[in-house]
């Protein structure tokens, strides 16, 4: 347990340095070759759960300490062994004295106060966990900005947008229509004592997260992981057989797969990163379907288009993935309120570049993973006042509201805008 206390004490000080997340615990686990499944499994919960909780973890620490810690390092494994106090099923004495001991290896004079700490937040949690949320970002554990954001969009459904993105995201997937049926996989997961159950026509809801490897069929393709939020791009995007459709930010071709998994169609999945285009071309392999894949950006057409116009484009523009909070706890604490138009200014650049390849009559679907405003019905009201051969098509499903899904239990939180040359 040493070694994986200190593995992410190392993640949460990359991470809060400007580092991604996934990127440092890969490269992590890569340099601690002898560490058990077990043991990289606590890893990745303790890296997540230390950064969804940050926030409040650092308001209890500084209600806590008399002055500041000034070394960084035992100040981050304050903040873990916290996070496991309060949200773990360890022993307590045992988490205490995993972060003494590994005090004492880097400075043995600062042992007597970790474990001055813990044991006060042991004696006092309630009093502590009271006095940390007084403050907004002790409370719901995001930056003032982005607390302040969605305060101001979403009125009184802001508590449950903030409080949702810190949420352990459930597990859905997507059945190939194309190999099986809903029904049928469903049977097949409670063959294998799988619980779980639909929540929209392809998309099943599991009642606990598990590995894909334990998922029966996955590898022959009969089933991928998808939130059932982005499962929506396909069915309003209203492909027909023998249509030429673009994806023009495809990777890693979630949503490609389900498009050529509802039609019979020309599908162009193109992608900037040639190395994120692999993993497109390796769910084609693994769902026994075909795509032409094009390494090329999606603001620059010039540089890959072949002239002939889509009756499709699906633009999942790059954003602040603010919708998706809950999968990337680092996002939360990574971006900045300037991040928001930077991207909002991408966005409307990526929209503007990709129109002229649609036919007249063709449709352009839009789509961010954000609950931001400015990068959603700010970038098309900006767009369509801009073009005068846009109409804009009303959208409808469960619980969303002018093309704004907001992450709820079921799925995670994005934006749709469909509109029509």
């Amino acid at each position: 347990m040493d070694a994986v206390q200190q593995a992410v004490v190392s993640v949460i000080s990359q991470v809060l340095s400007g580092r991604n997340l996934n990127q440092v615990l890969s490269e992590i686990v890569n340099t601690l070759p002898k560490l058990t499944p077990q043991q990289r499994g606590a890893l990745q919960d303790l890296s997540y759960g230390t950064l969804r909780y940050y926030g409040q973890l650092n308001a209890i620490l500084d209600a806590i300490l008399k002055k500041p810690v000034q070394d960084a390092h035992i100040r981050y494994l304050l903040l873990v062994a916290l996070y496991q106090l309060q949200y773990s099923k360890a022993a307590q004495h045992a988490i205490v004295d995993f972060a003494v001991k590994a005090t004492h290896k880097r400075n043995p004079a600062a042992g007597s106060l970790v474990n001055a700490v813990l044991r006060n937040f042991l004696r006092r949690k309630e009093e502590l966990l009271e006095l940390a949320s007084r403050t907004e970002v002790g409370y719901y554990s995001y930056p003032q900005w982005w607390i302040n954001e969605i305060k101001s969009q979403y009125n009184e459904a802001a508590k449950a947008v903030l409080l949702a993105g810190n949420q352990h995201p459930p597990m859905c997937l997507r059945i190939n229509r194309k190999q099986t049926t809903i029904e049928e996989y469903l049977a097949l997961l409670k063959q294998h004592n799988i619980n779980a159950c639909i929540i929209e026509p392809n998309a099943i809801l599991l009642e606990q997260p598990m590995n894909v490897d334990k998922l029966p069929g996955f590898f022959e393709g009969l089933v991928s992981v998808q939130d059932a939020g982005a499962q929506y791009a396909a069915q309003f995007i209203d492909i027909q057989a023998g249509m030429r459709v673009l994806d023009a930010c495809a990777a890693p071709g979630g949503k490609s797969a389900h498009l050529l998994e509802s039609a019979q169609i020309e599908l162009v999945a193109l992608d900037k990163n040639a190395q994120r285009l692999e993993r497109v071309r390796e769910n084609m392999l693994r769902l026994q379907l075909n795509a032409n894949l094009v390494t090329g950006d999606a603001g620059q057409p010039s540089d890959w288009w072949d002239g002939k116009p889509f009756q499709r484009i699906l633009a999942d523009v790059p954003c602040s993935a603010t919708g998706v909070v809950r999968r990337h706890p680092d996002i939360k604490w990574l971006r900045r309120l300037s991040d928001i138009e930077s991207f909002a200014q991408q966005q409307q650049q990526i929209l503007t570049a990709l129109w002229p390849l649609l036919e007249t009559g063709g449709k352009l679907l839009y789509v961010t993973c954000s609950v931001m405003r400015r990068e959603n019905q700010q970038v098309i009201e900006e767009f369509t006042s801009q073009h005068s051969d846009v109409t804009q098509i009303v959208l409808s499903a469960p619980e969303m509201n002018d093309g704004q899904l907001l992450p709820n239990d079921q799925h995670d939180g994005f934006y749709y805008a469909l509109l029509q040359k």
